[in-house]
Order: structure tokens, then C-alpha cells, then sequence
């Protein structure tokens, strides 16, 4: 496995539109980057930190999140999503999480990620889908 140095950064830009916002509260100007939105682009904001020292055959999957979300981001406003490797143990990497709005700390927290090898890993998905009853496996 690629050697992964502590203190490898990697970040998304967003900008707050309607499709990452929440739309529950019921009033337009309510509306707000969303949660699950937000875990998402912290997430992959710690994938691509990593995914260029991995080489073609492996990737790396999330396998636990902390996060605490700090403030409310209102539509049109950007954010900035970062991750940075605190620690690596064989293929576990844990990293500082943050994300930042153009005008506070929106959230922080930590992240684990596991390096899978790609084919093995898709095995092992077929072979767990495939186990499935045919009334609950998925279609098309």
C-alpha cells in the first residue's frame, strides 16, 4: 500500500444552491445547507486528500464520522470543506475535518477512512448483493 504523510490536505468549494439546501422549514429564506449535504462534501473532501497517493486500483471508503455542525449556511454563500491526515495505521486514516463559510466555522469534527482495493471490494459487494432474496434484490 502507497505511503499516506500526515498532514495530507484535500478540499471541495461549494456553493449553497437549492439542491444541497434543506427545504422543510417551508419559507425560502429559511432555507440552508443541509446536514447530509454537508457530511457528504466533508467526506469527499477527505477521499480526494488521499485518492491521488493510491494509485489506480484503490480507493478508500468512509467507515465513521464525528461532526458537529456548528452554524447555518444560507443560499449563496460558498464553503469551504477540508480534511487533513492526523494519523495513518496500515490502511486506516483518520483525519481533521472542517468546513467554513464565507463568514464563520460552520462545522468540525473527525473522520475515518478505510484504503479498500477496488476489485476485492466490488467482489465482496456482488457477493452480498447476489445473497440476496430475489423479492429484495435490487432491479435493473
Amino acid at each position: 500500500m502507497p505511503e499516506i504523510p500526515i498532514g495530507t490536505k484535500g478540499h471541495i468549494d461549494l456553493l449553497v444552491t437549492s439542491e444541497v439546501a434543506i427545504d422543510f422549514m417551508g419559507l425560502e429564506g429559511t432555507r440552508v445547507l443541509s446536514t447530509p449535504h454537508l457530511v457528504w462534501h466533508l467526506e469527499m473532501a477527505a477521499r480526494n486528500a488521499v485518492k491521488p497517493l493510491l494509485g489506480k486500483d484503490f480507493d478508500s471508503v468512509g467507515t465513521e464520522i464525528h461532526v458537529r455542525h456548528l452554524a447555518a449556511t444560507p443560499l449563496g454563500m460558498h464553503v469551504r470543506f477540508d480534511a487533513e491526515v492526523t494519523a495513518v495505521d496500515n490502511r486506516r486514516v483518520l483525519f481533521r475535518i472542517t468546513a467554513r463559510d464565507e463568514k464563520e466555522l460552520v462545522a468540525e469534527g473527525a473522520h475515518e477512512r478505510f484504503v479498500v482495493n477496488i476489485e476485492r471490494f466490488a467482489a465482496k459487494v456482488q457477493t452480498k448483493s447476489s445473497s440476496m432474496p430475489p423479492e429484495t434484490a435490487p432491479q435493473g
